[in-house]
């Protein structure tokens, strides 16, 4: 198998110049937002932005568009590739899903969040989220412990619309019932 390199440069731009993609079809909801936010405030930049150079020299984002629309006015780290319409469309409709097909090592993801510190409440809460959805109870540093399956069961309410859907949250959390918001 042959393997191009398409990345021809990378670039620091204005996220507010990149021009977003029409065609992406991922949404992002306020706590994913959240999320980011706190790693970009704990972190920063470390990953670049995907796009490519339309023939006018602006640059069409491929993969990014929640880090560029969350930090308009400052640069960032963009990977300019060599690929035209066509190839920058079966990117924007392959690389979420294809990260989405990677498995997960329960032992492994137990040891890394049993470590992994955060001063940010969206962050805690993602990652509070990752370890149930994913089955595992960080252990404790002080306590040799192995990795603890939760069970619980669940129920799906499709809500016509937002409003809706935070007023069902809103009466089963007030009721005690643990919630999460997922949205698609």
């Amino acid at each position: 198998m042959k393997i191009r390199d398409r990345i021809r440069e990378l670039r620091r731009v204005r996220a507010a110049d990149l021009v977003p993609n029409p065609k992406n079809w991922r949404t992002h909801p306020e706590g994913q937002a959240d999320a980011l936010r706190g790693v970009l405030s704990e972190i920063g930049y470390a990953t670049a932005l995907i796009a490519r150079e339309l023939p006018d020299g602006s640059l069409m984002l491929i993969d990014g568009h929640l880090r560029a629309e969350t930090t308009p006015d400052h640069e960032v780290p963009v990977l300019v590739l060599d690929v035209d319409e066509a190839e920058a469309d079966l990117l924007l409709a392959t690389l979420d899903p294809l990260a989405a097909l990677a498995e997960s090592n329960a032992a492994i993801l137990e040891e890394l969040l049993s470590g992994v510190q955060s001063g940010n409440e969206a962050v805690q809460s993602m990652l509070a989220d990752l370890a149930e959805a994913e089955g595992v109870t960080p252990k404790d540093d002080a306590a040799d412990t192995e990795v603890v399956p939760k069970t619980g069961w669940e129920i799906v309410v499709t809500c016509t619309n937002e409003e809706q859907q935070r007023q069902i949250f809103d009466q089963l959390t007030a009721e005690g019932v643990e919630c999460r918001v997922l949205t698609y």
